[in-house]
């Protein structure tokens, strides 16, 4: 478990945050710029001070109202939003610099690192010679040389174009799935934390407005991000099978089971899928035919005005609403007209799946590539 907890004054802002996170997958502080995440993550890494602080993971101490271990003597791996290679020095002394002489029992040593984050043919290379985001893997690499028990990512893909932001992503993505090294994410950016993080601290003014893990403070209609244009909920599926004549993955969560347009994909492969609330709509059983593929049975679980005639509902998938949940957003007139009410039983027709799973296989192998800056991809799920 990680501890964090700090109050008091930096400059003019004052910080009062106080959260815990578990000491594995990815964390992330997200909150719009100036909230007060980087001086959080400064905080946790001692290069910031502030009056009252509380640092810990599992039972090592960093901080508390008697002891505070300086920057140089927390095992921490820090990259900022700029790389900050040494000019002068190729890939290969980069990474090398700061690195213990010999890796620790348990730990990943040079070559490990290089073939995990595709760093080999870079090697020889210089940093004016990488692009923005082969520099931001060097940086990653290094910081991981140096035998962390705690990576934190201020902002690192801040600055990238499209191209090297997915660069970066598949990066952090194949370090979720290869290490159990815990990794703490600055970002201001949802579609950042939706694909990348397990856990959220949502930050407002210095404070934590709420933590939990990302599909809990996506759903909870109390909070921004459901009440916002882009809600989503992001979920954790596997796939059964894939039909090749349809060019669909069949992937089950929690209550139910998707039909996703994609590559083909081996069965037991884990994936992470988005649905936006805005490509879900909600029909009164029984089932009528429709060009629909994921008509789902639900039950309604809560219902909250969102603004402009229009409300957010909490969606539980299964007979009997005990599956995955997620969000649709319906107009106060489709609301009335259907008589809808939290209990009844309904039916969810998910017009769009975006698969958020960082792999060759989120793109039809039909398809050409998005252009730079598009979204995840995503399909109407009709036939």
């Amino acid at each position: 478990m990680i501890t964090a907890s700090f109050r008091g004054p930096i400059g003019s802002f004052t910080l009062d945050a106080h959260f815990t996170a578990p000491a594995q997958g990815v964390t992330a502080l997200f909150g719009r710029s100036g909230c007060g995440k980087t001086s959080i993550l400064r905080c946790i890494a001692g290069l910031q001070r502030v009056a009252e602080g509380v640092c810990s993971i599992h039972d090592d101490i960093w901080q508390n109202a008697t002891i505070f271990r300086p920057a140089h003597l927390r095992p921490i791996g820090m990259v900022f939003q700029e790389a900050s290679l040494f000019a002068h020095l190729n890939v290969r002394r980069n990474l090398r610099y700061g690195a213990p002489k010999s890796t620790p029992a348990g730990g990943l040593g040079f070559d490990e690192i290089a073939d995990l984050l595709s760093l080999r043919p870079l090697l020889n290379r210089n940093p004016h010679h990488l692009s923005g985001g082969e520099r931001q893997r060097v940086a990653i690499g290094r910081a991981l040389l140096s035998q962390p028990r705690l990576l934190l990512l201020d902002e690192p893909l801040t600055g990238l174009d499209q191209a090297a932001k997915d660069d970066v992503m598949r990066t952090l993505e194949r370090l979720h799935a290869a290490i159990s090294l815990p990794i703490i994410l600055v970002s201001h950016d949802i579609t950042e934390v939706e694909r990348l993080a397990d856990h959220l601290v949502l930050i407002e003014n210095g404070r934590v407005r709420a933590s939990g893990p990302l599909a809990e403070l996506q759903r909870d209609p109390t909070l921004p991000l459901a009440l916002s244009r882009n809600a989503a909920v992001s979920l954790n599926g596997e796939v059964a099978y894939h039909d090749t004549a349809y060019g669909l993955s069949h992937v089950d969560v929690p209550g139910a089971r998707l039909l996703v347009p994609t590559a083909p994909i081996p069965s037991g492969t884990k994936l992470r899928l988005r649905i936006a609330a805005r490509d879900v709509s909600l029909a009164l059983p029984p089932a009528h035919a429709s060009t629909i593929s994921n008509v789902l049975p639900a039950i309604l679980l809560q219902s909250h005005d969102a603004g402009l005639h229009e409300r957010i509902v909490l969606l539980g998938l299964g007979e009997d609403g005990t599956g995955a949940q997620m969000l649709a957003r319906v107009t106060q007139r489709s609301w009335d007209q259907l008589a809808l009410a939290p209990g009844i039983a309904v039916l969810a027709q998910i017009k769009g799946v975006a698969l958020l799973a960082g792999t060759a296989a989120d793109r039809p192998s039909a398809e050409a590539a998005p252009p730079p800056g598009s979204p995840p991809h995503s399909r109407d799920n009709s036939e």
